[in-house]
């Protein structure tokens, strides 16, 4: 017994280190290296592709056909959700977001990653359809299925969602105000244990998935009206 529990903490202790290091890895590629955006999502890719990859081979775990295998459905339900949250990030903008200086927002894309009114859509269809489920894949799949496996439910749920929150500080950290970061962390932390709370609803990960690209499109809605392109 006591060398199943130090067998499942010595694991979890992997993950998340693994996690936290994955993290720190890409905050200094967005706030010291700046690459163009191109280069910054092949890092991400093999970083959010590469990690889980090796650890299911080692631990020869069959969770990855889960993850994309039909479950429980849910999808139907996971669109009217994603509606509503679309509807929900897209309105809050238009009541509020005028009390915000949203300027800094086109500036650090395009200074920072090259990212400008021109290209903005074709980045944004990446944004919404292929990083979503990167980071489904990474944040859920990974940081909390797996996770949950060898710790508490709680605790798996609480580190995700954490991850997932402080991941976005680095990428968001030259856009807004400081009080701003932090309603956005907080919202993201709270989507985070909604995404984690789908997965284990519909045991795989296309309903959190669809959701994730439904706050993008509502995200990218906004970026667009930045740029001036709608």
């Amino acid at each position: 017994m006591k060398k199943e529990i130090w067998q499942k903490n010595r694991i979890s202790i992997a993950i998340m280190f693994c996690v936290i290091a994955i993290m720190l890895i890409m905050a200094m590629v967005e706030i010291l290296f700046k690459p163009g955006y191109l280069v910054k999502s092949l890092i991400k890719i093999v970083l959010f592709l590469l990690t889980p990859i090796i650890y299911f081979y080692i631990k020869k775990e069959s969770l990855p056909r889960k993850l994309f295998g039909r479950g429980k459905g849910g999808l139907f339900p996971a669109i009217l959700l994603g509606l509503a949250v679309y509807l929900f990030i897209v309105g809050t903008y238009f009541a509020i977001g005028h009390f915000f200086d949203l300027s800094g927002i086109t500036r650090a894309l395009t200074e920072n990653t090259g990212i400008t009114e021109k290209n903005f859509v074709y980045v944004s269809l990446y944004i919404s359809f292929v990083n979503s489920l990167l980071e489904e894949f990474f944040f859920r799949g990974f940081s909390f299925l797996i996770l949950k496996k060898h710790i508490t439910r709680k605790r798996a749920q609480l580190f995700s969602a954490g991850a997932f929150a402080l991941y976005h500080i680095a990428i968001i950290a030259e856009w807004v105000s400081i009080p701003l970061i932090a309603l956005l962390i907080a919202a993201l932390f709270v989507g985070g244990i909604l995404f984690n709370m789908l997965n284990e609803r519909f045991e795989n990960i296309y309903a959190s998935w669809m959701v994730h690209m439904f706050a993008n499109f509502a995200i990218n809605t906004i970026g667009m009206i930045l740029f001036d392109i709608l």
